[in-house]
């Protein structure tokens, strides 16, 4: 049975894109993740892997990533498909309102590419939270072990409100999977899917107001002998 402090989490989880500076400690970090590890997995094969990263490591691949967004990135992509080649229905309009949402309350109008471009820059700086995480898995994990990451991911954030922090997951780190591995230590055969940011929510931050629409149930689920 799902308790009602569980419940108020998973509706009280969104992401943020905006953080005060104020620092996470260890303990709590490590708190989150041991929550977040009771999360299922294949065989409980538990095939997750997280670098966390604050201070002075944090600061410097911050600056590195942030000089090679700004310079256009060149030479640098993810390792695998995460979008689809083609947008189409109905989750073209989703992408398209909540990226309208997001820009309206940032003040940022439709068609400034520069002022956009920018505030995708803030990815680079976890949108200014103290921590930083990123997640592996190892390359010879068959599909299984993406679920199983992805399962891992929302456990990590639900468990992130019940410790009275925010996140927000980015799959925008994936393409500087090079620079990241270098700065972390990464092995080779990991293949780096995202990063987060986890910290305190800025309650003045504009892009923190946005609400993201649902879909009710009968609009995604079938139900068939019940």
């Amino acid at each position: 049975m799902i308790t009602p402090d569980a419940r108020e989490a998973l509706h009280a989880r969104r992401s943020v894109r905006g953080f005060l500076p104020t620092p996470v400690e260890r303990a709590t970090i490590e708190a989150v993740l041991q929550d977040a590890a009771r999360s299922p997995s294949a065989s409980n094969t538990q095939p997750w892997r997280v670098y966390v990263c604050a201070g002075g490591p944090r600061d410097r691949l911050c600056d590195e990533l942030a000089s090679l967004h700004r310079a256009g990135g060149a030479g640098h992509r993810e390792e695998y498909v995460y979008y689809p080649p083609v947008w189409r229905e109905p989750y073209l309009s989703r992408r398209r309102e909540v990226g309208k949402a997001l820009y309206g309350l940032l003040g940022i109008p439709k068609g400034d590419e520069a002022a956009m471009a920018r505030q995708y820059a803030r990815n680079y700086e976890f949108f200014g939270a103290p921590v930083g995480l990123f997640f592996t898995i190892e390359r010879d994990h068959g599909q299984a072990a993406w679920l199983d990451l992805g399962m891992f991911l929302h456990a990590l954030m639900v468990a992130a409100v019940a410790h009275g922090l925010a996140t927000c997951a980015q799959q925008a780190f994936a393409r500087y999977h090079r620079v990241i591995r270098a700065h972390l230590d990464i092995p080779d055969q990991e293949i780096v899917v995202c990063g987060m940011s986890l910290g305190h929510p800025d309650p003045d931050e504009p892009a923190n107001r946005l609400t993201t629409r649902r879909e009710p149930v009968g609009a995604f689920a079938r139900f068939i002998g019940c």
